[in-house]
């Protein structure tokens, strides 16, 4: 155990020296849910939580980022999504207060908003969802990246984790790479970190922790649900820009998809453009989540969860589940080490 220990230690070293924290274990920035006490319970357990601050209001996203301050001394991060109406503001102010870490996430980040970024202390995490775009990302001033598959909750890409890990993480050395999508064990996480991660980002998992403000219908329904409960959204038509949401079917995905046709008659009609239309698909999502994990409405909200949800079988608090990974991670090691010596 103790060399399997020291091999954890030596595999997320670089992770760890980037957060500054004792396991680069990051939280997914999930709207609604990674708020303050989720966050710094994530963060006081030597973790590092993430603000979602994406659709926050600015002042709302500045009360939160406070409130965190006043609940942990430990490191977190701020995801701003690129596309939000409010993502200028919101990066001003984190820039003015001299938020440690910025999350980029949402699209291709414009140049200028990254050279503001790295014109101060701060640094920058941003998700890349191909070897291309990593490349141009660090190039551009990016100091880590997230590989998020197709596997991970809410709006997702077109590639699974194991394909993303594959394709870039022996290509990407020059910053610190941490996987996602579809995580929610140590043995995974192991695995992640042996092919060249520097760590691994977790979203479903902490979403039904003791810590998170989600209704206990919603984490109930998350519990009870398979892997493959959790699906993707479909897109009827390629002039309406879909971004696929991955959660779990309910009346909530057939209320998406009567919104989706009735969009693009209204397109055929000229009278919506396909970014309004976007934008109105957009609010759906905000709005909907909103009602499964503040109001417990599951039949009408979104259930967004990634396919690990297949692996959540319980409330825990936040520590238990990081100190599981870890154990499960020394665990898979160890088995590992056995098989290699046997060999």
């Amino acid at each position: 155990m103790e060399k399997s220990k020291a091999l954890l230690d030596t595999l997320w070293k670089r992770g760890r020296e980037f957060l500054g924290v004792e396991y680069p274990i990051l939280g997914g920035a999930m709207s609604w849910i990674s708020e303050a006490k989720l966050v710094s319970a994530i963060s006081n357990a030597g973790a590092f939580g993430v603000i979602a601050g994406g659709n926050m209001p600015p002042e709302k996203l500045l009360d939160e980022v406070k409130k965190t301050y006043s609940l942990t001394d430990k490191p977190f991060g701020v995801n701003l999504i690129t596309i939000a109406p409010n993502f200028r503001k919101n990066l001003d102010n984190m820039l003015k207060i001299e938020h440690p870490y910025i999350v980029f996430a949402g699209g291709l980040p414009p140049r200028d908003a990254v050279t503001q970024v790295k014109q101060t202390h701060s640094k920058l995490i941003c998700f890349a969802p191909n070897v291309s775009i990593a490349e141009m990302l660090v190039h551009i001033g990016a100091d880590a990246l997230v590989i998020e598959g197709s596997e991970a909750g809410g709006h997702i890409g077109p590639v699974s984790t194991s394909v993303l890990a594959e394709q870039i993480l022996p290509t990407i050395r020059k910053v610190p790479v941490f996987a996602a999508g579809g995580i929610a064990t140590g043995r995974l996480m192991m695995h992640f970190l042996m092919m060249g991660a520097s760590g691994v980002q977790l979203g479903t998992r902490f979403a039904v922790s003791e810590e998170s403000i989600a209704h206990p219908n919603f984490k109930d329904i998350l519990i009870k649900a398979k892997a493959k409960d959790a699906v993707p959204t479909a897109q009827f038509d390629p002039r309406l820009p879909v971004i696929p949401v991955r959660a779990l079917i309910n009346g909530s995905t057939r209320d998406f998809n009567t919104l989706q046709l009735g969009l693009i008659q209204q397109m055929e009609r000229s009278v919506i453009s396909a970014r309004e239309a976007a934008e109105e698909l957009e609010k759906f999502w905000i709005g909907g989540l909103r009602k499964a994990v503040i109001d417990g409405d599951v039949e009408r909200g979104s259930l967004m969860a990634g396919q690990s949800v297949g692996l959540v079988d319980k409330i825990e608090p936040v520590a238990d589940i990081i100190a599981s990974m870890i154990a499960d991670a020394i665990d898979e090691a160890d088995k590992i080490m056995e098989t290699t010596c046997a060999d």
